[in-house]
């Protein structure tokens, strides 16, 4: 029977347990070859929607192209075939043909190797497999570059013609940076909510396959999402933590984007609380009413304590009550004061309220106005040319009825 031993313990014998039968050797090895078998299988569907995928993307490529020469009059395809179109077509192929294939390499190995040679066979091959193969599934994830893709090409704003009429007059670019601007505007918690728990999906995935070669508790789907979630929030109970390189990294990258999305929510909160300009319009209002009956009866009161304190001067009575009305007169002046300054810094907030679309309509009103005038005035200097024309007429004509009776009348006048 071969003991040979090969990789890190190259040179030492391997000697196989006192108590391991021929049996056990049978069963471990038909449990290998069984779950070689699965793997194999769960590999083989992801190259063939590997194959799919890139067929996908060669057929949108070329019908890019197609749109290109359409729209420059049918000019040859070559011209359509940039430095940079070759370039970003062979960056999507290179990530999109990126999958796990150590499968393939384990199956090989075991259908090359005898059947106890698996047993006594250095750890190395398999460690390196591993490594491989979790680095193949971590640069999957590039892959979500065509989730952008697919929203700007299945969105409103692409499928409407208005809107691309409208922007083509604005020299505005669809791209999905316009697309996520007004998704953001129109649907704000409901789009935060999507990516949030879109990259909480994907990142604790990504956190799973990371730690799945350790024997923690990280290397389970719910253990991550729970790890995912703490790093995300930036709460950090210190229960669990990753203990792979790929798996701090994860996190950290789920920290950053944690707090971005925590700024994201606070100006959408802000925004979703705001009061519209109506509602502005309305409250400052009601403010100013409240601010002016106040100011009326501030200057009630500083009118009733001079009348008090003048009462009190006449009759003359006893010093402290002159002194009490003259501490209330003073009291009411400065609160009148305080009141009318706070009317004024209302005012003024409310004055600097320019609302845009207002100003904007009485621009256009006022542009309409002076082309009208500016048409009556034509019209009325062509009214009066054509009048000076028919005055200058009369008057030729009539200078040639003068000279004419002025030849009959006189016949030696020429």
């Amino acid at each position: 029977m071969w003991n040979g031993c090969y990789g890190r313990n190259c040179g030492k014998r391997c000697t196989l347990p006192t108590d391991v039968t021929p049996y056990h050797l049978h069963a471990q090895v038909s449990s290998s070859l069984k779950g070689s078998n699965i793997a194999l299988f769960i590999n083989c569907s992801i190259s063939l929607s590997t194959g799919c995928l890139l067929i996908l993307i060669i057929a949108f490529h070329y019908k890019d192209i197609r749109l290109f020469i359409i729209d420059h009059n049918q000019v040859d395809w070559r011209i359509a075939m940039t430095s940079h179109r070759v370039l970003v077509i062979t960056l999507e192929l290179l990530v999109c043909v990126i999958h796990p294939v150590g499968t393939y390499w384990e199956v090989g190995f075991h259908a090359n190797s005898s059947s106890s040679a698996p047993l006594c066979v250095s750890n190395h091959h398999r460690e390196a497999l591993m490594d491989v193969e979790l680095l193949l599934s971590v640069l999957m994830f590039l892959r979500l570059y065509l989730v952008h893709r697919a929203i700007l090409l299945h969105s409103k704003v692409l499928l409407s013609a208005s809107y691309r009429s409208i922007g083509s007059l604005n020299n505005i670019n669809f791209t999905f940076r316009f697309v996520l601007k007004i998704l953001m505007n129109k649907y704000p918690a409901r789009t935060l909510l999507v990516f949030i728990l879109f990259f909480w999906l994907t990142a604790s995935w990504m956190l799973t396959l990371c730690e799945r070669q350790t024997e923690a508790t990280t290397g389970q789907m719910e253990t991550a999402m729970w790890l995912i979630a703490i790093t995300f929030l930036t709460v950090g109970y210190g229960d669990v933590a990753p203990n792979t390189s790929c798996g701090k990294a994860v996190c950290l990258f789920t920290g950053v984007m944690g707090v971005a999305c925590t700024a994201m929510l606070v100006a959408v909160v802000t925004k979703m609380l705001a009061l519209n300009k109506g509602e502005k319009h309305v409250h400052f209002f009601m403010l100013d009413i409240q601010i002016s009956k106040r100011i009326r009866h501030a200057a009630a009161n500083v009118l009733r304590e001079c009348w008090l304190l003048h009462r009190t001067n006449l009759t003359k009575g006893n010093r402290g009550e002159h002194r009490r009305h003259q501490r209330c007169l003073l009291e009411a002046i400065r609160v009148f004061r305080h009141l009318r300054l706070k009317q004024k810094k209302l005012r003024d907030y409310v004055s600097e309220m320019v609302d845009l679309p207002k100003m904007q309509m009485i621009m256009c009103d006022l542009s309409a106005n002076w082309n009208n005038s500016y048409r009556e005035l034509e019209q009325r200097i062509l009214s009066m040319e054509q009048k000076l024309d028919e005055l200058s007429r009369c008057f030729q004509q009539t200078s040639e009825l003068l000279s004419q009776v002025l030849r009959h009348r006189n016949p030696e006048i020429r």
